[in-house]
């Protein structure tokens, strides 16, 4: 039986081969992005390439998700290694698609190129042959929580529940049969170094809002309307009081935009529509801010005598991250950059929907450099695809030896070290229990 040593370095050998041939996949994938739910062609690209391999890919999971599975030769866990299929919306993004304004300002595109060169080197009989357990390649959609509106007319057609990937992959049962998690994300963050593991990410929780006054000729008659405006500008004071109750430690971020302030100039606006996100550290710190803009989004409408209707939507959970996946992960990244070149950042005020999945197995979500600009902007763009494809390919393969060799004693170890937080079914009802529609009325 080869040693661990010696499978990685049969791993290595066979990314490297397909070195060429995987950063195409990711420059292919770059310049044909696609937003959330509507990653047609990435998707079939991804089946395209597992069947390459011998697998047996599933397609179609929450509308564009794919999967496929290759078993060890002795019983253990199931590790899933995930990649991100969709985009963003950055117009003037150097990669942008012309039509749909959609752009890889992420770096989804390299998560794929890695994911598919991990399981090319763990696929091969060379090295499987020698794991216990089985391997699980998920590619899921809709990680980036954006178009809500978009998404929620598919929640209303009856063709999602859920507005992100991963939780609606875990409402189709999914996530089952997985005992533990892992992928690996772009970052452009000089301090982050060349990989960098993580700890905590903040939690999300999306609102609609709608102001509901009365229209009146605004020079002739103001005095007989209700403005709606006024109520949405009221309230956003409002959530900017109650800042200073959000404790640092927390790490609560509001952001609401307006996405419609009026019909006409000449008329009292009666209509005006709002989005936000609401995020926090823990679970606690998100549903405590929750009420507060819920609060503050009432008292924006009683102050002017409107209506508000406010629908919370489920978002993600706050991430984290199982350290003993985490050191394993790290000792490889070690070995990969030398220890000089592996960052560590506590935590993390963005969110993922991989953090809902860290509620329910133990996962690692790491980074890895190679990109330049800001995240989720124009300037965003990978520099280093040997880095960010290649590297992050034998990353997450040298992890999966170490998980599932020597009849996988370490992911048998970690799987059945970690309680969940909660199980599958009580995580589905707390997701389904927080979803929410209310209309207050003076």
């Amino acid at each position: 039986m080869p040693s661990k040593e010696e499978l990685k370095r049969s791993a290595a050998e066979i990314i490297d081969s397909k070195a060429d041939e995987l950063v195409a996949l990711a420059k292919t994938i770059l310049a044909h992005p696609e937003p959330g739910f509507r990653e047609v062609k990435t998707a079939k690209l991804v089946a395209e390439q597992f069947g390459a391999l011998g697998l047996q890919p599933r397609s179609g999971l929450a509308v564009t998700g794919v999967r496929a599975d290759a078993s060890g030769t002795a019983p253990g866990p199931t590790l899933a290694i995930l990649g991100e299929l969709d985009s963003l919306i950055v117009a003037d993004h150097p990669h942008a698609d012309l039509e749909t304004n959609a752009a890889h300002a992420c770096g989804h595109h390299c998560q794929i190129g890695m994911m598919l060169g991990a399981a090319a080197a763990l696929t091969n009989p060379n090295v499987l042959d020698s794991l216990s357990g089985r391997l699980a390649f998920m590619a899921v959609p809709a990680e980036e929580y954006i178009e809500i509106e978009y998404r929620d007319g598919l929640r209303r057609d009856g063709k999602i529940e859920f507005l992100g990937g991963k939780p609606e992959l875990v409402r189709l049962g999914e996530f089952d049969d997985i005992h533990l998690a892992m992928m690996l994300h772009t970052t452009s963050n000089p301090a982050e170094k060349q990989i960098c593991i993580s700890n905590t990410n903040n939690g999300t929780v999306a609102k609609r809002i709608q102001f509901i006054g009365r229209a009146s000729h605004a020079g002739g008659a103001p005095h007989l309307g209700i403005n709606a405006l006024n109520a949405a500008t009221m309230a956003m004071t409002a959530i900017n009081f109650n800042r200073e109750t959000f404790r640092d430690e927390d790490s609560i971020r509001v952001h609401p935009i307006i996405t419609k302030g009026g019909e006409a100039v000449s008329a009292v606006p009666a209509d005006v529509r709002m989005e936000t996100f609401v995020r926090g550290r823990t679970l606690e710190a998100l549903m405590d801010a929750n009420t507060k803009v819920d609060r503050a989004l009432r008292a924006g409408a009683m102050a002017v005598g409107a209506q508000v209707k406010i629908q919370t939507i489920p978002g993600y959970m706050p991430l984290q991250q199982n350290h003993g996946m985490a050191d394993i992960f790290r000792a490889n990244a070690t070995e990969l950059v030398g220890e000089e070149n592996v960052g560590y950042v506590d935590h993390r005020g963005g969110s993922t929907d991989m953090g809902d999945i860290s509620h329910l197995m133990p996962v690692i979500h790491p980074y890895v450099g190679g990109a330049t600009g800001l995240g989720h902007g124009a300037t965003y763009v990978i520099e280093d695809y040997g880095l960010a494809v290649i590297k992050g390919a034998k990353a997450l393969a040298y992890t999966a030896i170490d998980l599932l060799a020597d009849n996988a004693s370490h992911g048998n170890t970690i799987a059945g070290g970690q309680r969940p937080d909660m199980s599958i079914p009580e995580y589905l009802k707390f997701m389904r229990d927080f979803a929410s529609e209310e209309t207050f009325d003076n």
